[in-house]
């Protein structure tokens, strides 16, 4: 070997060599991405949540210029999924949807993962819930229909949206906690959901559902419901006229649904900045915007840093929810 050959195979050497020291990969000098990248959504298709992770993806790809796909992973009421996403290689090729039921899967016993247990990247979109109750309802008022269920017997009210122990159910424990009252006092009635929950408030056999407003959307505008408050800090610009309890009962409690991107634990720092930027761009874009709001979902934006401090929040306020109602296995 010539000398100039011996130089240029110990540079050589030393580059790779100092690369490695500072966990550079070769293949993360590439420009990333520099192939597809699997985002996994821990629900079924044709969801809310797959919805947004669908057009969230399809601008990825847009932006970044390789595929962004889609994968749903369900089971074990999005355990299995967000599994998937925790135990997926830190590289920046597996991403997915994170929801709010990270925050409470590990309270229930379902999972050892927590919101701690990912990189965050983004927070896109939170959904509060509405207090509904039926279009022949006596309750014009949150105030009215709170001062009648503080006055009755517990259990004698009957509300639903969800299964029991969801986020519908613990959001109405945590706004019987707020005005001072045990978490039974609204006898909670499971169901598959809210839209089943909906169609039996407008038959007569709840007293009222705490699903969110855009769930609720269509038996309001039909004219077989209405809601009288949002669990938010803010009215929702898409339902202007719902107001928040804070204005009408001077409760400052807030929770909800909500949806973020996230990546494994420990993504390497350069790439979790260029996601965040990128969906950044996302959140930013007509498309988005225009998606959610035609169906009336909230959007909120939150980086990395406030992402994180948002689900720490969230997980502490759900374990406080599910140990007043009794459903804490932790």
């Amino acid at each position: 070997m010539s000398k100039i050959s011996r130089r240029s195979f110990a540079a050589s050497t030393a580059a790779v060599a100092a690369s490695a020291a500072f966990g550079l990969t070769p293949a993360r000098a590439q420009a990333y991405p520099a192939r597809p990248v699997t985002v996994i959504v821990p629900w079924g298709a044709g969801g809310g949540t797959d919805a947004t992770a669908r057009i969230v993806a399809a601008l990825l790809e847009k932006d970044l210029g390789q595929p962004f796909n889609v994968v749903n992973r369900t089971g074990g009421s999005g355990v299995v999924g967000h599994s998937a996403i925790a135990t997926a290689q830190p590289d920046g090729y597996t991403i997915g949807m994170l929801t709010v039921e990270i925050s409470m899967m590990h309270w229930q016993g379902l999972t050892e993962l927590t919101p701690r247990s990912y990189t965050p990247l983004a927070l896109m979109n939170e959904d509060p819930p509405g207090i509904q109750v039926s279009s022949s309802s006596p309750y014009k008022t949150v105030k009215e229909l709170a001062e009648a269920i503080k006055a009755a017997p517990p259990g004698k009210f009957k509300a639903s949206g969800t299964g029991q122990g969801g986020i519908w159910h613990l959001a109405l424990v945590g706004w019987m906690q707020a005005m001072g009252l045990p978490a039974n006092q609204v006898a909670w009635v499971p169901s598959n959901g809210a839209a089943p929950a909906m169609q039996d408030l407008a038959a007569g056999g709840l007293d009222l559902t705490t699903c969110s407003v855009p769930e609720a959307r269509a038996i309001i505008e039909a004219g077989k419901a209405r809601s009288l408050a949002i669990m938010a800090p803010a009215r929702n610009p898409i339902f202007p006229d719902v107001p928040t309890l804070k204005e009408s009962m001077g409760i400052d409690y807030a929770t909800g649904a909500w949806r973020g991107i996230g990546a494994p634990k420990n993504l390497p720092p350069e790439l979790a900045t260029k996601l965040t930027a990128a969906l950044k761009k996302v959140y930013d874009s007509a498309e988005f915007k225009d998606f959610m709001s035609n169906r009336g979902f909230g959007i909120v934006w939150g980086d990395a840093g406030h992402f994180a401090g948002f689900m720490d929040k969230g997980d502490a306020q759900m374990g406080e929810a599910m140990k007043a109602a009794g459903l804490s296995k932790a």
